[in-house]
């Protein structure tokens, strides 16, 4: 992947690493509910299963070298901009091999460029300003892009933080994974104002427009255009990614909220399924290459629960390294 997006069109090879990234998260994903529901993992676990086609393309449109700001769907950003399964599934696992350290869990990824997924809705948004806020300022040249789902457009930190954004005129990306659902409300029910990303961005003059979250191209075009308007005027920018989750809202949620013809229907969408046909159709890979790239993203996602159940559990000796903390006496 590149520093920074050259090309608004996706070529050969960027599009089969995509494709090979999405298959590997869509395992990653999978395999590790299956653990999950065996008792192996434990705490909260929220899969981007259905929207691998954003996260994916972000990272190739954008380049590794921004910063980075998640909700607790972190699994496929992590694994887009660092390919290390075992560090992550250990982590899952609340092993001391883990992403980090076993102490974060399914939400909590860490990486340099990563600062976190982020478990309270919304609690992130003025993180991601404040990121920008350093890049101004030390003039680092980077960019800092947000995900957030659609419930988290209602809440308070979201229109503060545009606003000094634009006060400011920050670097910052506001990327809306709308999923139709917040938790079990449908975004419509809960929002007054449609469609979300151009209305919103429209109440601060910011740019604001609209991607299908389904399609691997519109996301990537999308996202270089994004870019490339924020490096010709530094203010914040609101995109609303439409896309469809195929689980509940977390492993503990049924879904009974949406019908089983509704479900069917958001996954006859798969952005994996989709972005192979197409790529079948440019003949840039066959049938046979995609069954290598599926069963080599699954043995690797197997490795890691391998690797992830043999390695050690934290000492509890070490458990307050890293907690900033002081006891005082009243």
């Amino acid at each position: 992947m590149t520093s920074e997006s050259s090309r608004t069109t996706l070529s050969k090879d960027q599009s089969i690493s995509i494709l090979k990234r999405m298959i590997l998260v869509r395992h990653f994903e999978q395999l590790a509910e299956g653990a999950y529901y065996q008792g192996k993992i434990g705490g909260f676990f929220h899969s981007s299963i259905g929207q691998e086609a954003i996260a994916t393309t972000a990272v190739e449109a954008f380049g590794k070298n921004q910063w980075y700001i998640a909700t607790y769907r972190v699994h496929s950003i992590a694994l887009s901009l660092e390919d290390n399964p075992n560090s992550y599934m250990a982590e899952l696992y609340g092993k001391s091999s883990g992403n980090t350290l076993g102490r974060g869990g399914s939400m909590h990824f860490v990486l340099d460029n990563l600062l976190g997924g982020f478990g309270i809705v919304a609690g992130h948004l003025p993180i991601a300003a404040g990121a920008a806020f350093s890049s101004k300022y030390l003039n680092q040249g980077k960019v800092a892009i947000c995900f957030l789902g659609d419930g988290a457009s209602a809440m308070g930190a979201f229109y503060e933080s545009l606003n000094l954004g634009t006060l400011w005129e920050l670097p910052v990306i506001y990327i809306i994974e709308n999923n139709s659902w917040g938790m079990g409300t449908s975004y419509e029910k809960a929002m007054s104002v449609h469609p979300l990303g151009e209305k919103i961005a429209k109440m601060f003059g910011l740019k604001g427009f609209e991607l299908d979250g389904m399609s691997v191209r519109a996301c990537y075009e999308g996202f270089s255009k994004a870019l490339e308007y924020i490096k010709k005027q530094t203010k914040p920018i609101v995109i609303e990614v439409k896309t469809e989750r195929f689980r509940g809202h977390s492993v503990s949620d049924p879904g009974l909220y949406r019908s089983k013809d509704e479900l069917k229907k958001a996954m006859k969408q798969d952005p994996i399924i989709h972005f192979k046909e197409q790529l079948l159709k440019k003949k840039w890979i066959s049938n046979e290459q995609f069954e290598q790239f599926n069963e080599a993203a699954k043995k690797r996602v197997l490795e890691a629960i391998e690797y992830a159940e043999k390695a050690p559990w934290p000492d509890p000796l070490y458990l307050e390294e890293g907690v900033f903390a002081k006891e005082t006496q009243i």
